[in-house]
Order: structure tokens, then sequence, then C-alpha cells
């Protein structure tokens, strides 16, 4: 399973966005070994595609999930404060809770391929307190 991070759902649903053509040539290639996500992350891209595009991609992009394109297993039982904890460690980017989301099921995976437009961030990140991400879409 691959990691998937709000940018890159919100680049596969707007064809406008720059990075879309990368997104649809990795959702194409890793597509065989599944996606897997968070509620966080589809709660932030449910909102950007909404005040981006409108509601209508928003909802297709929901009853694609709904209907299996990706993976959304339930959180640790530890997961809140555990994000309140790497919220604090990557203040200075600052870290949002849909990134800490995703390191914590990284962790949880024991999986760090991901997919995001975001090179900074998860380029900075580590799971596990030390395991770099490596990021499959840029």
């Amino acid at each position: 399973m691959i990691l998937a991070d709000s940018g890159f759902w919100i680049a596969l649903g707007n064809r406008r966005d720059r990075h879309h053509a990368a997104a649809r040539a990795a959702a194409e290639r890793w597509a065989g070994e599944g996606f897997v996500s968070t509620w966080p992350v589809l709660t932030e891209v449910t909102h950007l595609l909404t005040a981006r595009i409108g509601i209508h991609q928003a909802l297709e992009f929901m009853d694609a999930i709904a209907q299996g394109a990706c993976e959304v297993p339930p959180p640790p039982d530890n997961a809140l404060a555990h994000a309140a904890a790497l919220m604090r460690r990557y203040r200075d980017l600052p870290m949002d809770l849909a990134d800490a989301s995703l390191v914590i099921l990284a962790e949880q995976l024991n999986e760090g391929r991901i997919l995001s437009t975001d090179l900074r961030d998860f380029g900075g990140y580590r799971w596990k307190n030390t395991q770099p991400f490596t990021n499959l879409l840029l």
C-alpha cells in the first residue's frame, strides 16, 4: 500500500492543477499496489475540492473512495496524542493534522512510500523518528 497525501488526490481530481499529469501517471503506475490514506486527509481533500472546483468534484472523490480507490484504516488508539506531539515537533514547518495522520499511518504500516505534492514537508518529516519518506509522485 502506498500512502496518499491530499495534494495527490487534489491534483488527480483537478485537470487544471500543475501536478495533474504526474498524479494521473502515478495513479496508473501504482494502482496495483493500492493506496491508503486517513480521515484527516479525506476531510482536507473534500474541503479543497469543494472550494476550488465545486461540490460535484468532492462527491466524485468520495464516491471513488467508497468504491475502494483507497483504504482508510482506523487510527490507533493513541493517534490524537501522537498527532499533537508530531505537530509540536514540526511546528516550524508547520505540520497540520492531515500530515501528522500520514506520519502515524506510515509508522502503523511500516511504509514510507508516499504520493505527495508537498516536497518540503514530506522531505523533512520522519516516521519512527528517523525514517525518511520516499515521494513517488515528484
